[in-house]
């Protein structure tokens, strides 16, 4: 895909309609080339044609209050109709003018992705991740999940077809689309469509996590939840290795999506560091939060104090990962923004082509909590008739998690160890008593 550059203005344009940049992808004569006459000079000055869309589409027909309160109706992607340079003056003269609130350069994202150590496949391997979150008594005695709650998987896609979990996909969406350095790429990474298939295995290891049916592995925290699968990383080559990758307003395209669907949890193994200009995401976040959607995320795996997007993000769950002894993992990131921990290394699930796999990381943390999520906002819903809060999750989640010392919030832990049958407990002491 071509350069763009992400504007957003004090006030939107409101006498004329700009497509969604999507979709004219394959319809270019669809776009406008033209803005506002003061930003259209600048761009003319720098000898830059563009096309200019919307760089996101409304719920409905049009902008609801809440896409309004956020704002998301008065940003655009401003597409460069052939490939060069954006030079720094640009910029800096489109962050100065009157009528701009803020500007962006598109730029791709790169995480490492953990390895994958295919096995023996076995319902009894590795036991200890999911009786460490008390996983067994809270299906017993409380709920599997409630087809009514949807996890959204903003990943690297779902392997659509997995026996463990295909009972349980609701149609998604791909938008990984960067064909700029497309050499650099593995998979399919020159359309947008609505196939969401998963050429990595990243995203479809955190799916059975999170909704697996236990049939050659560990059950799934709630394999009677619906799975959103949203593909926003592709794979990109970086020496030997191979790194998800992509295109940091794209994942936040998936993000809106999600919520428009009508996803109640979104899970996101991934993290970026922020690297100039606005925070990573923020926008769809507050999006989210004004919907009321939980947003779960890895915390990183550099094991340093760092920031990572959009889990720094104060509105967002930040998890970080738990050895097989209950100790913190030595690689996961931690600091203030830090708020659960979870089982994170040697964690067995499903992986591509039926096949299953253990890997390492917080990015398979973050699934149990976002798991644990769709749990409790599951039983709510199926014995009290209630739709919990994303604040009131929140709640249940903090006073129940187990600390690893006297402080009431750790900096490496958070709040401590996620306890799936104490946050349960404490929902049905406050839905009944």
């Amino acid at each position: 895909m071509k350069q763009h550059i992400k504007l957003k203005l004090k006030q939107a344009i409101s006498h004329v309609r700009f497509p969604y940049w999507l979709n004219i992808l394959n319809q270019k004569a669809t776009a406008k080339t033209y803005l506002h006459p003061e930003i259209d000079l600048i761009f003319a000055k720098y000898q830059i044609p563009i096309w200019v869309t919307q760089e996101y589409s409304p719920s409905g027909h049009n902008w609801d209050a809440v896409e309004l309160a956020t704002g998301l109706n008065r940003i655009y992607r401003l597409i460069l109709q052939r490939n060069q340079q954006i030079v720094p003056e640009l910029i800096q003269e489109l962050s100065s003018h009157s009528l701009v609130a803020g500007v962006q350069v598109g730029t791709i994202a790169q995480a490492d992705l953990p390895e994958f150590l295919p096995t023996q496949m076995s319902v009894v391997t590795d036991r200890r991740s999911r009786d460490a979150i008390h996983l067994d008594d809270a299906q017993e005695l409380f709920t599997q999940g409630n087809p009514e709650i949807t996890v959204a998987i903003l990943d690297t896609g779902v392997d659509l077809d997995h026996y463990e979990f295909k009972h349980s996909i609701l149609p998604g969406y791909d938008f990984v689309n960067i064909i700029d350095g497309a050499s650099k790429f593995v998979g399919d990474y020159i359309g947008y469509d609505d196939d969401p298939e998963d050429e990595v295995g990243h995203g479809t290891h955190v799916a059975g996590i999170i909704a697996a049916k236990g049939e050659r592995m560990p059950v799934g925290v709630v394999p009677k939840c619906r799975i959103l699968p949203v593909r926003v990383l592709g794979a990109m080559k970086r020496g030997n290795k191979r790194v998800g990758a992509g295109l940091v307003d794209n994942i936040n395209s998936g993000i809106k999506w999600a919520i428009d669907q009508g996803a109640n949890i979104i899970n996101m193994s991934l993290g970026i560091q922020h690297t100039g200009g606005g925070l990573p995401h923020q926008e769809v976040v507050d999006y989210a939060q004004r919907r009321g959607v939980t947003i779960v995320a890895a915390s990183g795996n550099d094991g340093q104090e760092q920031l990572y997007y959009p889990g720094a993000l104060p509105y967002v769950i930040a998890v970080g990962a738990v050895d097989e002894l209950g100790n913190m993992a030595n690689f996961s990131t931690y600091g203030k923004q830090v708020d659960l921990v979870a089982p994170g290394t040697n964690i067995y699930s499903t992986y591509l082509n039926n096949d299953y796999a253990f890997s390492t990381g917080t990015s398979h943390a973050s699934p149990f909590v976002a798991g644990a999520v769709a749990m409790l906002k599951s039983y709510a819903l199926e014995k009290g008739g209630k739709h919990l809060s994303d604040s009131q999750v929140k709640y249940l989640l903090k006073h129940t998690a187990d600390r690893i010392d006297r402080r009431f919030k750790h900096r490496k832990a958070g709040f401590g160890k996620l306890n799936l049958i104490d946050a349960l407990r404490l929902l049905e002491y406050q839905l009944f008593v």
